[in-house]
This record gives structure tokens, sequence and C-alpha cells, in this order.
């Protein structure tokens, strides 16, 4: 019986990573090109100047983007942006 209860949990909570990971997939999916962009140089921890100029676009467009990546995911930190985008990507 025990054995069976562990089994429907390990599935129950293998099915919840699946639709964790294909949300994180949706929310990325949302972001336009560019923000992809910014978003991938800033999780390889590129300042916005560096970005900008790599890019040929202004400081400011570079931390307009971040704040709308920030916006449309919903994540409050960089960190959780990392955890998103690694959860995506699997």
């Amino acid at each position: 019986m025990a054995t069976a209860r562990r089994a429907f949990e390990q599935a129950h909570d293998s099915s919840k990573l699946v639709a964790w990971r294909e949300a994180a997939a949706a929310q990325i999916e949302g972001l336009t090109p560019r923000q992809r962009q910014i978003m991938e140089r800033v999780l390889a921890g590129a300042p916005s100047k560096n970005i900008a100029a790599d890019l040929g676009i202004s400081q400011r467009t570079v931390e307009n983007h971040r704040a709308e990546i920030m916006k449309r995911t919903g994540e409050k930190s960089l960190p959780e942006l990392a955890r998103l985008a690694v959860a995506a990507a699997e």
C-alpha cells in the first residue's frame, strides 16, 4: 500500500514539474526576440551598458527591455528569472 502511495505521489510530482516547465516555456515564448536576446545576455551577467554597446542601442532601451521582461514573466528578481529560463530550456 505504501509503495503504491509513493508511486502515485512521484507521478503527481512529475506531472507538476512537467506543467511548471511548460508554463515557463510559454512565458519565455511570450517575449519578443529582442527581449529574449537581452534576457540571455542579462542572465549571462552582462551589464546593461555592455549589452547596449553590443546591440547598438541605448542603455536606457536595454533597461526598458529588462523591466518589460520582468513584467511579462512575472518574476521579481534575476535569480527567479534564471530559474524560469532554465525550466523553459529543459
